[in-house]
């Protein structure tokens, strides 16, 4: 006799296929809006902020905001499904668009900051986007469904810095104001795409069923997931948040900037048409390492010089390396919770990252003020090693164990 519940676990690819699709498309015009916030927070910031050394706190807050709602994120989606989820996400997408073009219209520094804050609370919502890509997909499946999800920011390195570059001026002498009201409007054209996401309903059982966190976190698998997103992800955000402002004191334009953010942004995503075929190719850890030595080369490029092109081929390099370490990152995670655990186990790990993700965040405009750029690159490299450390112990681990299990 067939057992019910497991023709519940079939996995239905036809789906999560249709839902790919649209994921994508919705990560790229969440995509475009995270893109006007980091192609014109600092400078928006350096504007209004009393003090230089305040100019990235709008971007320090979109980070906080990231932060701040990856656990409701995942308490909502459990209880309601994530479609509930998605729909307040892009309600706040809305709200970040029309407080920021009002904030720079009063000249308010406090409501810019509050209006990147919503604009982070949409993007907790759209991180769950990769994850979502996977429910119900078979085990083969996943890693692709999160490597497509990810690609669709490709279209946001195009959409998001080209919107900047066309509205700007349109409100002289209100820089950007027009670039916020734009960016409200793309967030109403991206809950409508999620409107359509068939994903599995919640289960009541789900609210209790599984195992405690503290036992699936314990994993060491789940430590170096955490651990290499931990240190992907942040570091990545440092260097970017960073680099806009870094330009205009070294003179260069607001164009050479959105340049940079737009080809940073592509390299981000672009290789997500291909990273889960390389995760199920090498394994997820092969991946999450190579994507490190990347962001530490990135780095390095911008040790290097102060040119345009040295500016550039970092945010590229750097981007590249995001892709990797953070998609490899990602497909680590589901390997280590069952179906029912998913939404409370991959906002924790958000939890984290972002978490780290504020922290390093608050402190880039003093290290950029006080110490600059070459300082803001040094950064990266400790905690990259101590990635390729954490991933180099889980590696020996498994194969002591498969030893063991062999003799």
């Amino acid at each position: 006799m067939v057992d019910v519940a497991v023709i519940d676990e079939i996995p239905d690819d036809v789906r999560a296929r249709s839902n790919v699709l649209r994921l994508a498309a919705a990560q790229a015009l969440t995509g475009a809006n995270s893109a006007v916030i980091f192609a014109t927070g600092s400078i928006v910031g350096a504007t209004l902020a009393p003090n230089l050394a305040l100019a990235t706190v709008p971007l320090s807050m979109y980070v906080l905001g990231l932060a701040a709602g990856t656990l409701p994120t995942g308490a909502i989606s459990r209880r309601y499904g994530r479609r509930v989820a998605f729909t307040i996400g892009t309600g706040c997408g809305m709200l970040t668009g029309l407080l920021g073009a009002y904030a720079i219209l009063q000249g308010s520094f406090v409501l810019f900051c509050c209006a990147t804050f919503l604009g982070g609370l949409y993007g907790a919502v759209s991180q769950s986007y990769r994850f979502a890509a996977a429910d119900g997909a078979s085990a083969a499946y996943r890693p692709k469904a999160v490597s497509w999800v990810m690609a669709g920011g490709v279209f946001a390195g195009v959409l998001g810095p080209q919107l900047v570059q066309w509205t700007m001026d349109i409100w002289p002498p209100f820089l950007f104001a027009f670039s916020f009201l734009v960016q409200a409007a793309v967030a109403l054209v991206a809950m409508a795409v999620l409107s359509g996401v068939d994903l599995p309903k919640p289960a009541p059982a789900d609210l209790s069923a599984g195992r405690p966190l503290l036992e699936i976190v314990r994993q060491p698998r789940f430590i170096a997931a955490a651990v290499c997103g931990i240190v992907s992800y942040p570091m990545m955000n440092l260097v970017m948040t960073s680099a806009p402002l870094a330009m205009q004191m070294c003179g260069l334009s607001v164009g050479d900037s959105n340049f940079g953010l737009q080809w940073h942004i592509v390299a981000m995503y672009a290789p997500s048409f291909f990273t889960g075929s390389l995760i199920a190719r090498f394994g997820a850890p092969i991946v999450v390492a190579l994507g490190l030595v990347l962001e530490a080369g990135g780095a390095i490029i911008g040790i290097t010089g102060i040119t345009a092109t040295h500016f550039w081929g970092t945010l590229i390099v750097l981007g590249l390396g995001w892709n990797l370490s953070f998609v490899g990152a990602s497909a680590l995670v589901l390997e280590t919770h069952r179906p029912q655990e998913r939404n409370k186990v991959q906002a924790f790990n958000d939890f984290l990252i972002f978490g780290m993700m504020a922290v390093g965040s608050f402190s880039s405009g003093q290290l950029l003020a006080n110490y600059g750029w070459t300082t803001v690159n040094m950064v990266v490299f400790p905690p990259v090693l101590l990635g390729l450390a954490v991933l180099a112990s889980v590696g020996l681990s498994k194969r002591r164990a498969t030893l063991r299990s062999g003799s």
